[in-house]
């Protein structure tokens, strides 16, 4: 694959490691970093290896949201063929607006992926908060260095699922030393004494790093010694605080460290301490430090803040952020306990090594993959040899379940029985497939992601109504379909009733505009469409892309619309194949014509807003009242009624209407489903 990456802090020689692996996998891969940058209290200018394809763009602005690169770099870089831009910014900051910017100048039509370390959910001014909701709607795929950043991405507008990476360790610098290394790199000579814990921190010095929590605690622990690296504008407080503490002689600042002076700086410590403190606009986004310790076998502690806890894994402990005394308990423990310092020596190298540059570039290549849609990667399960997983839905009915499952038997079945019914049990029991009794009935959306969690992660899946029947041919038939264009994300049958008559399988998204077109009865002018999920055969680099049917709100409806849609945006397409025919009895596992119109209204108006604000959906809602006041007039007898009581939910608001007490939300049982 060609990649373009672009990043301001690819100016550090070893945080390019990624791109190295990356070529090393026979990528091409060009990066496009600042010319200077400020890192960890120095400034740190690019210099490139011989040969390595890197570019220095002069910079206007220091700050990393407030900075833009000089454009000819990224102009001349643009305009070469690309598979994959990476664009390592935040989704709001002015350079990712720049990016785009020039990107669509330059007509590249490359899909874009993003970086994101933003862990506290902030609404942004004007017009970063629209650079933001830009560039995460456009964007094929995520990458953030804690799950607090991911998730907030997909509040915030990506379509998909955003993947959590390592910012990685070079596990050829950051290594261990023995016990005599060790005590060689010890400066405790120049702090006029010998002996005694030497506990350290690395990064820059201002309030929000919590060096003054370091500080207090080492006051409590009369033999510890501290060692500080870093620059910031806390320096000054911080050797005041230390005098005041009476710990001057015991604390030395050793000032910025090169990058290639940190292992030493590591090895030479007994515990490295990463004592972050959250405020109001920051918390901790991953700490890097620490991993580098631990691979360096340092015992490490951390406080709770933000992402700490999560980057460590278990392998260091874990104290109260702005503690103190919880911190001087931990330094105890970690350099007097002999059992507890093997532990956190073990469990560091453990965590050091799943933070690899290799294991970073690995995920970084499947991230890339994914975005591109279709390269195959090594390591891929062949299409030929995909395994195929059936999850199945059921909610009583158990004869029609009997009917849906004897042609699926001997395959991967799962079925999720939200009843709880013995007597669905039983059918099941008399198969091969799996059972699962959620003890809930959570709707649809969920009980297929009870089977999705039981999948094969490496599995394509058929979804199968339990009152639809297909065969095993048929499933072969749908196969050969998605494998033979990797741009599908979903194929479905052609589906009729018992009757033999067809039933409908594609719709139109629905859309704000949509809707007053439908409501004009120019229905047929509109093309995006979706496959319904009723038999429904989804790829497995789209689910893993997309991620789940994550959003459980919807109970019986718009469970598949909503994924659909997600994974169109994401540039996946859906098709009907329509020389496979199914039989599929529409409603047949339920009876109530009422409650399955106000869960399809529920479902609709909760799709709506989620894609298109609370505006579209109101720009919905006026359409559909319009479009049922017309039918109203038009129609007579049970159509009637039923545009009328479709006018006066949508009025009501369907999914207000449908979270009443069941006694409270009468809908006469002539307004059917639509």
């Amino acid at each position: 694959m060609r990649v373009l990456r672009v990043s301001h802090s690819a100016v550090v020689d070893s945080w390019r490691e990624r791109e190295r692996a990356l070529r090393r996998r026979g990528h091409d891969v060009t990066v496009v970093s600042a010319a200077r940058w400020q890192e960890g209290g120095r400034e740190v200018p690019l210099v490139a290896r011989p040969g390595e394809a890197v570019v220095g763009a002069s910079t206007l602005g220091h700050h990393p949201a407030l900075f833009v690169y000089d454009p000819r770099p990224l102009w001349a870089e643009l305009g070469e063929p690309l598979d994959v831009i990476d664009i390592h910014e935040e989704p709001f900051a002015l350079a990712t607006a720049e990016i785009l910017l020039l990107r669509w100048l330059r007509r590249q039509r490359a899909p874009y992926v993003l970086y994101t370390a933003q862990n506290l959910d902030k609404r942004y001014p004007v017009p970063f908060r629209w650079v933001e909701r830009a560039a995460l709607r456009g964007a094929r795929g995520i990458s953030a260095c804690n799950a607090a950043a991911a998730r907030i991405a997909e509040r915030k507008g990506f379509a998909g699922r955003a993947r959590t990476i390592d910012l990685g360790t070079d596990l050829s610098v950051f290594t261990t030393a023995d016990a005599a290394e060790r005590r060689d790199g010890d400066a405790g000579d120049r702090l006029g004494q010998v002996g005694g814990p030497v506990v350290g921190y690395a990064g820059r010095l201002d309030p929000a790093k919590g060096v003054d929590v370091l500080l207090r605690a080492a006051a409590l622990e009369a033999t510890v010694r501290v060692r500080i690296a870093g620059d910031g504008p806390e320096r000054a407080a911080l050797a005041a605080l230390a005098d005041r503490l009476g710990i001057a002689d015991r604390v030395e600042f050793v000032g910025p460290l090169a990058p290639e002076a940190l292992p030493d700086f590591y090895r030479a410590l007994d515990v490295l301490v990463v004592p972050s403190l959250t405020t109001q606009s920051w918390v901790e986004q991953f700490g890097r430090v620490a991993l580098e310790a631990m691979a360096c076998g340092t015992p490490v502690v951390v406080s709770d803040s933000g992402a700490l806890p999560g980057a460590v894994d278990g392998a260091a402990l874990v104290v109260p952020e702005g503690d103190p005394a919880a911190l001087a308990k931990a330094l105890q423990q970690a350099t007097g306990d002999a059992v507890v310092r093997s532990r956190l020596i073990a469990e560091g190298q453990r965590r050091a090594q799943a933070s690899s540059w290799e294991q970073v570039a690995t995920a970084y290549e499947r991230l890339y993959r994914l975005a591109a849609h279709g390269r195959p990667v090594a390591g891929d399960v062949p299409r030929t040899e995909r395994p195929l997983e059936v999850v199945v839905v059921a909610y009583g009915q158990p004869a029609l379940l009997a009917r849906a499952l004897a042609p699926l038997d001997g395959l991967s079945v799962t079925v999720v029985d939200n009843s709880s019914s013995p007597d669905v049990r039983a059918v099941v029991e008399q198969t091969t497939a799996r059972y699962v009794d959620p003890g809930r009935n959570g709707g649809f959306a969920a009980g297929v992601n009870e089977g999705l969690r039981r999948a094969d992660p490496r599995a394509d899946v058929l979804l199968v109504n339990p009152d639809a029947v297909i065969d095993r041919s048929a499933i072969e038939t749908l196969r050969t379909a998605l494998a033979a264009d990797g741009r599908l994300a979903s194929v479905g049958p052609a589906q009729f009733d018992a009757a033999g008559r067809p039933s409908r399988v594609t719709w139109p998204f629905p859309t704000p505009l949509g809707t007053w077109v439908d409501a004009a009865g120019l229905g047929r002018l509109r093309h995006s469409s979706y496959v319904i999920g009723s038999v429904l055969l989804l790829r497995q680099e789209a689910l893993e892309q997309v991620g789940p049917f994550d959003d459980e709100r919807f109970f019986l409806y718009s469970e598949e619309t909503d994924w659909a849609y997600r994974a169109t945006r994401l540039g996946w397409r859906h098709r009907v194949v329509d020389d496979v025919h199914v039989e599929h009895e529409g409603a047949a596992t339920s009876t109530d014509d009422a409650r399955r119109e106000g869960h399809f209204l529920a479902a609709h108006e909760i799709y709506l807003r989620k894609h298109f604000g609370a505006l579209g959906w109101q720009v919905s809602r006026a359409g559909n009242v319009a479009g049922s006041v017309v039918r109203a007039a038009l129609l007579r007898g049970d159509g009637r009624r039923a545009a009328r009581e479709r006018a006066l939910l949508y009025l009501r608001g369907p999914a207000r209407h449908e979270s009443r007490p069941a006694d409270a939300r009468a809908i006469p049982a002539s307004a059917g489903a639509s």
